[in-house]
């Protein structure tokens, strides 16, 4: 599947990198309530790879998903443009991203394409694009809109 024209393919191999890399941060997640890891792994526009897991609190509420923790850990280093993430539950295969995470992704995704979302099945990689996980989506484009 390609992405952007300008951009190289995200191709079988790229994707099965992204799913190692997030079953490797799964392993990582701190999950002493749940025990219920998540992995992250996200593809930016310039093509570094960032990882995140899940990490629980004692205070619930304060518990935060992989996938934000990759955003929020690219955010840091400078990134702006996400590409792709694949996401991994090992005890429930083909977990898709919260709400949540879908509008923090909808945040960091190009403006001129879709966000490739890969979550691992029973069967191999789901992939599917972020607008049909979070259709009719508000976003940056929509405050620029109503600022000009």
């Amino acid at each position: 599947m390609t992405i952007r024209s300008d951009d190289p393919p995200i191709d079988e191999r790229r994707i099965g990198q992204l799913l190692e890399a997030a079953r490797t941060a799964a392993a990582h997640a701190y999950v002493p309530y749940s025990r219920f890891p998540v992995g992250a792994a996200l593809l930016t526009a310039d093509g570094t790879v960032i990882t995140g897991c899940n990490v629980e609190n004692a205070s619930y509420g304060l518990t935060v998903c992989a996938e934000r923790v990759a955003i929020w850990t690219a955010a840091a280093a400078g990134h702006r443009a996400v590409r792709a993430i694949a996401v991994v539950a090992p005890k429930a295969l083909g977990a898709t991203p919260c709400g949540a995470c879908r509008q923090v992704l909808n945040e960091f995704a190009p403006r001129d394409s879709d966000l490739l979302v890969v979550v691992e099945g029973a069967d191999g990689p789901e992939p599917v694009v972020l607008s049909a996980l979070l259709p009719r989506s508000f976003g940056p484009t929509d405050l620029e809109r109503a600022e000009g």
